[in-house]
């Protein structure tokens, strides 16, 4: 079951319905996707986001028309496009290698695919400009695209695929080959580019940051199926289960006995001795274990005192430049992680070895069933 945790709208793009595909037969039989189903909306950045082999590459090359769902159908804008060929769809990918023509210049990359749809030379040249102006690329139009550089010539790729004014945009990874400063300042671009275009981009990312950078909805795989789907603030504070809150940033994972509260609220009792009251969590019962999930960065140290929800001994200190990662061990020998940003340099008041104490509040806590 898909927990979708947003408002459905009916300005559909992509509608993905009960899709399943399977490569083989028989016992070596591989389900890469088990019945999927996704809604994605006009004008949105939605991202498919999940480790490798988990099915969102394979998902966004049947969007794509590369491949045929074994089961299911997709529609694009209410048609059903199941099994038409790429060149029938009003669809476009921009893929990790960028697939740019070397011997052309940046120009002639960017009007290739609309010379080929037979569009007039005024339309092409006019639209050959206006993609140079979006991407910011004016000045390098008449340079080789074996010339430039990596930024660059995923800028390129971006107008190329652009260019024809497809109905959605599909994007493999495409920033994967780019160094980290270039790839933080392409995911402020390419959102810029989605919302100036107005066009439905779907991105297929394993990196959560850009997932949750520049998304408007992200849907989280894993195995063949689709876990949560929500905005990014949605599935980072709300995860759906263990694997969603672990694979999306870093989380303290403790596990709780507990009994009923009032108003439905949990008692929550960890083997180290604290209790904890927190929010409630459907589907639970008194037979029943959870797991309690805190962000590190939702947690603060605290002295070693009744005050403390928990207390602990600090085993390492790990200084990150804007923030500082302190490890400590609880009483049962369970680790925790709180991560402190460094607003300016006062010097660090904590040392290894020494009792500590982690001070949150009852809400940082979320509670998911085991």
């Amino acid at each position: 079951m898909v927990i979708q945790t947003s408002d459905e709208q009916t300005d559909e793009a992509i509608l993905v319905d009960g899709v399943i595909k399977t490569f083989g037969s028989g016992t070596s039989a591989v389900h890469a996707l088990d019945d999927v189903s996704v809604t994605i909306h006009q004008n949105e950045f939605f991202t498919l986001l999940g480790p490798s082999g988990c099915g969102k590459t394979t998902l966004l090359r049947l969007i794509a028309g590369f491949d045929h769902p074994s089961a299911g159908t997709i529609l694009l804008q209410g048609q059903d496009i199941s099994h038409l060929p790429p060149n029938q769809r009003s669809v476009n990918t921009v893929f990790q290698s960028y697939a740019l023509f070397p011997h052309m210049t940046v120009a002639q990359n960017i009007s290739f695919g609309l010379e080929m749809l037979g569009r007039p030379k005024a339309e092409v040249s006019e639209t050959v400009d206006a993609m140079l102006s979006l991407v910011r690329m004016e000045e390098l139009k008449h340079r080789r695209t074996d010339e430039i550089s990596g930024g660059q010539a995923q800028r390129v790729a971006l107008a190329r695929a652009l260019a024809p004014r497809p109905k959605v945009l599909l994007l493999d990874e495409p920033l994967s080959a780019l160094d980290y400063k270039l790839r933080k300042d392409m995911q402020i671009e390419l959102k810029r580019l989605q919302h100036e275009t107005g066009i439905t981009f779907i991105f297929v990312t394993h990196d959560q940051e850009e997932a949750l950078t520049m998304s408007d909805r992200v849907a989280v795989m894993n195995h063949g199926k689709v876990l949560q789907i929500g905005s990014p603030r949605e599935i980072y504070d709300h995860p759906a289960d263990r694997f969603v809150a672990d694979f999306i940033g870093d989380t303290n994972f403790l596990d709780a006995d507990f009994s009923f509260a009032s108003e439905g609220r949990l008692l929550l009792r960890f083997a180290f001795g604290a209790e904890i009251e927190t929010g409630s969590v459907d589907g639970v019962d008194a037979s029943s274990r959870v797991t309690a999930a805190i962000r590190p960065e939702h947690a603060k140290l605290a002295p070693a005192d009744d005050q403390a929800t928990f207390v602990g001994t600090l085993e390492n200190i790990v200084y990150m430049g804007t923030d500082t990662h302190y490890h400590i061990k609880l009483g049962d020998g369970s680790p925790f992680v709180v991560r402190s940003q460094n607003l300016r340099d006062l010097g660090e008041p904590y040392r290894t070895g020494q009792s500590v104490g982690i001070s949150l509040m009852p809400s940082s806590v979320q509670v998911l069933k085991n």
